[in-house]
């Protein structure tokens, strides 16, 4: 009995973590979409970003027998929040670097030419295997005090340090959102003829807004790789890394941070328990392709949002400062 209930804690510890982390994701599509209307389909770009920059700062460089099956192009060896740090400034460049190319674009154009680079990010990693192992990617990534408690009760330890990620990075978004910087960004979502009408400057507060998000997936991919201990470009297809991250805020509510966690959460629980409640209810001829249906679930439970609660659980607030 006692066996069964630590393993129920330790699958609720795990997946705590990974909403958690989805959830950093989807904060950051919120001040793309939620509060710049930035159609940002190239999520996974900066998801991959984040966690190899990581990796590549904190592992150290394949010495011996070992260099001869791993490849990376440099290993830095450093402490886990440098390679955070690394990988956020990363990201925040790159996006800066593609904001200059597609931000001028219409916002269909803008979604299929972010999600175009998302994907030559990955391919890139996934034929080099100078930079990072190619296919097989890096394995064995440092995590951050690990030897503290038994192996078994790590994740604990590791679940503290995303929710702490994740109260920082929510707490700045209010505050930013709340101020007058949040206030041009929404102007611009709603009408950004207007908005540079009364003389703002509607690229640079779009790439202000690239720029941040990016930066916040990058702490997210971070934080994933340094959770998984492993990565690898499979990871970083566009249903994985960018579309179930959609999911996640549109069913949260765009435009709200809290929405975007509650959605994140709510979804990663249909993405990680729906199998084995599928396995229980389709025959067994059918029980390989059990993992599949669950695509279905999270579709039927995004068409049912958008027609019941078009806004989302918690829509966007009305007023978001006193001024």
């Amino acid at each position: 009995m006692g066996t069964a209930i630590g393993g129920i804690i330790s699958f609720l510890v795990s997946f705590a973590v990974m909403a958690s982390i989805y959830a950093i994701f989807s904060m950051g599509l919120n001040v793309h979409w939620g509060h710049t209307g930035l159609l940002n389909f190239g999520v996974a770009a900066f998801f991959a970003l984040g966690a190899y920059t990581s990796a590549l700062v904190t592992s150290p460089m394949p010495t011996g027998v070992l260099a001869n099956y791993v490849k990376q192009a440099f290993g830095l060896n450093a402490p886990f929040l440098v390679g955070v740090l690394a990988a956020a400034i990363v990201c925040g460049l790159i996006a800066v670097l593609m904001g200059l190319l597609t931000l001028r674009l219409s916002e269909g154009y803008l979604a299929i030419s972010t999600l175009g680079i998302a994907e030559s990010i990955r391919i890139f990693f996934n034929n080099e295997r100078w930079l990072a192992n190619g296919p097989q990617g890096l394995v064995g990534l440092p995590q951050p005090l690990h030897g503290l408690v038994p192996p078994a009760h790590y994740n604990y330890i590791y679940l503290l340090i995303v929710l702490a990620f994740m109260a920082l990075i929510y707490l700045a978004l209010e505050r930013g959102i709340r101020s007058p910087w949040g206030r041009v960004l929404r102007a611009v979502r709603e009408d950004e003829v207007m908005a540079g009408a009364d003389g703002k400057s509607v690229f640079l507060f779009k790439l202000q807004s690239l720029a941040l998000g990016a930066m916040i997936m990058g702490i997210g991919g971070a934080l994933y790789a340094h959770f998984s201990a492993a990565i690898q470009p499979s990871v970083f297809e566009p249903l994985f890394g960018t579309f179930i991250i959609w999911a996640m805020l549109t069913l949260g509510g765009t435009g709200n941070n809290k929405g975007a966690i509650l959605g994140a959460f709510i979804v990663w629980a249909l993405w990680s328990w729906s199998t084995f409640l599928i396995l229980k209810i389709v025959p067994p001829a059918f029980a390989t392709r059990a993992p599949f249906i669950r695509y279905v679930f999270i579709g039927l439970l995004l068409v049912i949002i958008l027609i019941k609660r078009p806004r989302g659980i918690i829509g966007e607030e009305r007023q978001v400062s006193k001024f």
